[in-house]
């Protein structure tokens, strides 16, 4: 079996607030491997982009990574602790290895650069290459994202792009080095429905072309179902199931993701009502060391009250943390 190049162990990262602790990120662990699509999903406040900035060493205080692992196979074939190594090696390591996309083009690109200034800059300190091929690339990469006339709108400023079009960019910089891992941090959210799925469909086709890896982070379903090969469901700060993206739509064990699906308008079946999940997200100041989604639960247990369950795997590939999963009958669906 192929071996992964990313491999998150135990990882967990805090806030260290005046009113309390809030674990962001407790425990987090999973496994990422090249050329494969992992979604993330869960409400805000969950822990997704605390955990995929935890991987690129982005926390600051009053947050702290307080205990973990993240083994990193970089291309020369070494492996790496990402929270170990010298800030020098982090520094080569993003952007050549690891590149992000944030959910605001706006906060990625400088006002005061071209956009063909900020591409060429990156290209030139992760690719050693002069300012002339750097431009060539930068423009070769601008046409590969769908930028229009590249060589003109090369001296363009972001404000003079739409938002999908300044989300083309980004993901121009974030591919430009060819990069191991791509991290993707809910990319579509900012965009109106018909560039949302434009975005959608420009990462599918270069992640096919770049086989690069991708962690995609989304709070929504109806995303993550076109994009993940598998997804890892978080609440409160915790991992509560992942599996394969069918194991998690078809086969969802978790009562919070067994909920969750039947709160959201279905277009592979008729749903007469939706259901909303009852309650409110965990305050995770000080929050309890039982499961966190334990005051929402139906299906909560005596045994609940008393610690927080395991990660345990249930069937090969599909991970749950429930005392009393939720069991599909054969051939059943949500």
């Amino acid at each position: 079996m192929e071996q992964p190049i990313l491999q998150v162990r135990n990882l967990s990262t805090y806030f260290f607030m005046e009113e309390g602790v809030v674990k962001a990120v407790d425990g987090v662990s999973f496994d990422l491997y090249p050329n494969e699509v992992l979604g993330i999903v869960g409400e805000t406040g969950s822990g997704k982009s605390v955990t995929v900035k935890s991987i690129m060493r982005l926390i600051k205080p009053p947050g702290k990574i307080v205990s973990g692992e993240i083994l990193f196979r970089t291309k020369q074939g070494e492996v790496v602790d990402i929270l170990k190594i010298p800030e020098k090696e982090l520094y080569r390591i993003r952007g050549s290895e690891i590149s992000m996309v944030f959910q605001d083009p706006m906060t990625s690109l400088n006002p005061l650069f071209t956009i063909g200034d900020q591409l060429v800059e990156t290209i030139m300190i992760h690719q050693n290459l002069d300012k002339r091929r750097a431009k060539l690339k930068a423009i070769e990469m601008l046409d590969l994202v769908g930028i229009p006339e590249p060589e003109k709108r090369f001296n363009s400023y972001p404000f003079e792009f739409s938002g999908g079009m300044r989300q083309r960019v980004v993901i121009a910089i974030a591919l430009s080095c060819n990069p191991s891992i791509l991290i993707a941090d809910e990319p579509t959210t900012a965009l109106d429905v018909t560039i949302q799925a434009q975005i959608l469909d420009l990462f599918r086709q270069l992640q096919k072309e770049f086989k690069t890896a991708v962690i995609f982070i989304t709070h929504d379903l109806g995303v993550i179902a076109s994009m993940a090969d598998r997804i890892m469901v978080m609440y409160g700060g915790k991992q509560m199931e992942m599996g394969s993206s069918d194991d998690i739509f078809y086969r969802p064990m978790h009562p919070y993701t067994h909920m969750l699906l039947k709160s959201i308008p279905r277009v592979d079946k008729k749903v007469d009502k939706l259901e909303p999940i009852p309650g409110q997200p965990p305050r995770m100041v000080n929050i309890p060391p039982v499961c966190p989604f334990l005051p929402r639960c139906p299906r909560r247990t005596e045994q609940c009250k008393e610690k927080l369950p395991d990660f345990v795997e249930m069937a090969p590939g599909h991970f749950v943390r429930c005392f009393n999963p939720v069991k599909q009958e054969a051939g059943a669906q949500v």
